[in-house]
């Protein structure tokens, strides 16, 4: 067994963003991390870009080799982790090897929901998930391996449709199969998912809706058609299913850990448990906009839970102010950002305001509550977006400016001259 004062099980986002906070507050003490993928870390959002060979394997890196070496850290790569003691305050690993610790992160993230679907068991070759840059790295094999040149997508949320992105790249006739009445259903309302729809179609795609995959047929193992819960047979040789992720919660499943969707944390990521922190997908933390607690499964918030773990772990006190639902991403050639709650329910005394012109694949819209943005989403035109973000963090009232929100001219300039000196002198965003 080895020993280390810090343990984090989980190397991607939360997990690297945890490292540079010890290491804020702590230069010394021994940090262990623990991942079952063999590869150093990787930005998750760019495996669809590494998949349609817009970019190589080194550049999917978001922090270099010397990272790890540079923060002192004893890297364990290629090891699952299958257990806690936490009364002894030990992790079990693959590979038989146990690590000893003080403070614990459970940064595992999110896995793959894999619905029941008649005949998938037995296919052992042209059904992959989407998640992981092991994911893409098979598909790439597979693809040129057997010369595929179609493909059926289960799922048309951001998954589906980034990996839908990285297929149309290398080539391949893709069909969406979708089983709400629009793609992006949980980001997009009706009027952006038609925008975005109408492009796909400009792509070469084929997006069916309503309707889902009931069935795989395979021979010798290897997919050759899948059946519509419709009665539609398509044939292919490649499935994906990106119907979305669920946190993966195994690790802790048989521990004291409290969990209900996500591992339930307080403002400080602290579990139930005093020295067990969790951040990332795999948490259910603040919701900035509810005040309630959700798991919001967006890099930005894995990075600054992540972030927020390591300062607690390493004895800095620092709350986590919670945040909200906010994605960044090119879909078929169109810039699109969104935050918040982009589809409020009706009757709760929401204001929207929109602009669209579909010709230009432009879309704009604001939801407001009580003269406060709560929710926006932008196509087309994204420039000076990231304003937004920082209107729905400190809760500012826009009626004096509410008339221009959808102006293309609409900057720091027709904000509030004492809001736009705490924006120098505070914290800032990004715009």
């Amino acid at each position: 067994m080895i020993r280390s004062k810090y343990l984090i099980i989980g190397n991607s986002t939360a997990g690297v963003a945890a490292i540079e906070a010890i290491r804020d507050v702590d230069r010394k003490d021994a940090i262990a991390v623990v991942s079952d993928e063999e590869i150093f870390n990787y930005s998750k959002p760019l495996i669809s870009y590494y998949l349609g060979g817009k970019i190589d394997g080194e550049r999917i890196a978001f922090r270099d080799r010397n990272f790890y070496e540079q923060n002192q850290v004893n890297l364990l790569l290629g090891k699952k982790a299958e257990g806690i003691d936490t009364e002894a305050q030990r992790v079990f690993l693959s590979d038989g090897m146990s690590v000893g610790f003080e403070r614990l992160l459970i940064a595992t993230g999110g896995r793959p929901i894999i619905p029941p679907i008649e005949g998938l068991s037995k296919v052992r070759e042209g059904a992959f998930t989407f998640t992981r840059f092991s994911d893409a790295r098979n598909l790439i094999s597979y693809i040129q391996e057997n010369n595929v040149e179609t493909a059926v997508v289960l799922g048309a949320g951001l998954i589906g449709l980034k990996a839908t992105e990285g297929l149309v790249e290398r080539g391949i006739k893709v069909t969406v199969v979708e089983l709400a009445d629009r793609v992006l259903a949980n980001t997009f309302d009706r009027e952006a998912s038609a925008i975005l729809e109408r492009a796909l179609g400009n792509w070469g795609c084929k997006v069916i809706k309503e309707d889902t995959v009931s069935k795989v047929v395979s021979s010798r193992g290897k997919v050759k058609w899948v059946v519509l819960r419709s009665g539609r047979d398509i044939p292919t040789p490649l499935l994906i299913i990106a119907i979305g992720v669920r946190p993966n919660l195994e690790l802790i499943e048989d521990t004291p850990i409290n969990y209900d969707r996500g591992i339930i944390v307080d403002e400080y990521m602290r579990t139930n448990l005093e020295d067990v922190y969790a951040a990332g997908d795999v948490a259910q933390g603040k919701d900035f906009l509810t005040q309630g607690n959700s798991v919001i499964a967006v890099w930005p918030v894995a990075f600054r839970q992540g972030k927020i773990a390591g300062w607690n772990m390493a004895g800095r006190r620092v709350a986590y102010e919670g945040l909200f639902a906010m994605n960044s991403v090119e879909l078929a050639g169109i810039p699109t950002i969104s935050f918040g709650m982009t589809n409020p329910p009706e009757g709760d005394d929401f204001e929207i305001l929109t602009r669209k012109d579909e010709n230009a694949n432009f879309y704009r819209k604001i939801v407001l509550k009580d003269n406060r943005i709560v929710g926006a989403i932008f196509l087309g035109k994204i420039e000076r977006a990231g304003i937004f973000s920082g209107l729905i963090k400190d809760r500012l009232d826009v009626s004096s400016f509410k008339e221009e929100l959808l102006s293309d001219d609409f900057g720091l300039l027709v904000l509030p001259a004492g809001y736009r000196k705490h924006m120098v002198t505070g914290e800032g965003i990004e715009v």
